[in-house]
């Protein structure tokens, strides 16, 4: 259930804007004002509209949102419906013919959003785009691939990554590509509504990768565009709580390779999830934490296909 607080567009138009912003939050104040004040600067000179949908937050963020930032469209959540759902709350309540989803550890760049705008406006079948995502050092992350299986993952992990965080430094060419970071991604509505929104059975992780996938099956481009660099933070609302977070990551995994991968790669990846609960046992041998016990029962109980609802 979702409560809307306040509602008024910061363009201050009658007619739809051109642009929607969503942003789903829980539990990350500290990263949340940086944000949202740098959303104020890049908004300005275009027809948008900021929507904000809050997952129950315990850190009287909504509060904060009202007071400071009272031209930002709040929706609270009575409880933590996950990214994907939150994310179609605020879609299904936007009007733009553009929408960014954007995470809350992020800070825009002044002209990063007329920029990236431009971009997609390019061409009809451009259904996303995404910039560059860096840390606050300016060291690059890595925030595009192409198919995802258990072989190309471990070529993206062991040899794409290093190879792209190092040739980012000097490349500004945008690309074609096979999904985008959903921490940054400016889609066409056409699209996304064409592709049926984000799946909600996922609940973190994975969805922006599926989303995107389902974009590009219908016929739509994804566009890497590193001209636009987005700092970015990352695991803003998960690092307090590390070993859940990982079970999360694993159970959207093995739902996406359900969803979308051979019967050989769903193999390899629950013998390589097996072989991480082994080298667990073998390190709770030497005493382990409450939490990677946890964490190592939930998984094996994922592997093992009884998994499905672990916390």
């Amino acid at each position: 259930m979702e409560r809307e607080v306040t509602i008024r567009a910061i363009s201050g138009r009658k007619s739809d804007p051109e642009l929607s912003i969503v942003l789903v939050h829980y539990n990350d104040r500290v990263h949340l004002v940086p944000c949202l004040s740098s959303l104020q600067k890049a908004v300005s000179g275009l027809s948008a509209e900021v929507i904000l949908v809050d997952n129950h937050s315990g850190d009287g963020s909504p509060g904060l949102v009202r007071k400071a930032f009272p031209w930002i469209r709040l929706i609270e959540n009575s409880e933590n419906l996950g990214y994907p759902k939150a994310n179609n709350i605020g879609f299904r309540r936007s009007r733009g013919e553009f929408c960014l989803f954007l995470n809350t550890d992020t800070v825009m760049p002044e002209t990063g959003l007329s920029v990236l705008l431009a971009k997609i406006r390019e061409r009809p079948e451009f259904g996303a785009v995404g910039p560059a995502l860096v840390h606050e050092n300016g060291r690059f992350q890595v925030s595009f691939g192409g198919r995802v299986g258990f072989f190309s993952e471990i070529r993206q992990k062991f040899i794409l990554n290093p190879f792209y965080k190092i040739a980012l430094r000097i490349s500004r060419k945008a690309r074609e590509v096979g999904w985008l970071s959903g921490a940054c991604l400016l889609a066409r509505r056409e699209a996304v509504e064409g592709a049926g929104l984000f799946d909600e059975n996922f609940f973190l992780y994975f969805e922006d990768i599926d989303l995107c996938r389902r974009i590009k099956n219908r016929g739509f481009k994804l566009i890497f565009f590193p001209l636009v660099r987005v700092t970015h933070t990352g695991g803003g609302a998960t690092s307090a709580c590390p070993w859940p977070s990982r079970l999360a990551y694993r159970r959207s995994q093995l739902r996406f390779y359900e969803k979308h991968n051979s019967r050989n790669s769903r193999r390899f990846l629950r013998l390589y999830l097996r072989w991480i609960v082994f080298v667990l046992g073998l390190i709770g041998a030497g005493g382990e934490s409450e939490e990677r016990n946890r964490y190592r029962d939930g998984l094996r109980k994922l592997v093992s296909g009884r998994g499905r609802e672990v916390n």
